[in-house]
């Protein structure tokens, strides 16, 4: 079980947090919501909980909770920056469908 970031992902929580002053890394779940079912949930971290699962990726620290992980295993993390907008996309091989304004998902 894994969930990694792209570089220019862990560029940008790397540059933040630095920016920020603390933080150990980003903290990454789901939550049920939606017209799909389930939204992510992207903070970051300034402390890792007990029953966290902890993940390494390109210098970042990805905390997942335990309930979140099945539905999260294999996601790769990017951030992209698109005309005038940017920001993370989830590439999540456990996505079956999502919703057309791209808000949520489901397994």
């Amino acid at each position: 079980m894994a969930v990694t970031l792209t570089p220019a992902a862990a560029n940008h929580v790397s540059a933040f947090i630095a920016k920020r002053g603390k933080g150990m890394g980003l903290r990454l779940g789901v939550r049920t919501t939606g017209c799909s079912g389930l939204a992510y949930k992207l903070e970051y971290a300034d402390e890792a909980l007990p029953e966290d699962h902890r993940f390494e990726s390109n210098g970042v620290t990805v905390l997942v909770d335990p309930k979140s992980l099945p539905y999260l295993d294999g996601t790769e993390l990017d951030f992209a920056r698109e005309g005038l907008n940017e920001g993370f996309k989830f590439n999540n091989p456990n996505t079956k469908d999502q919703c057309g304004c791209g808000e949520s998902f489901n397994v």
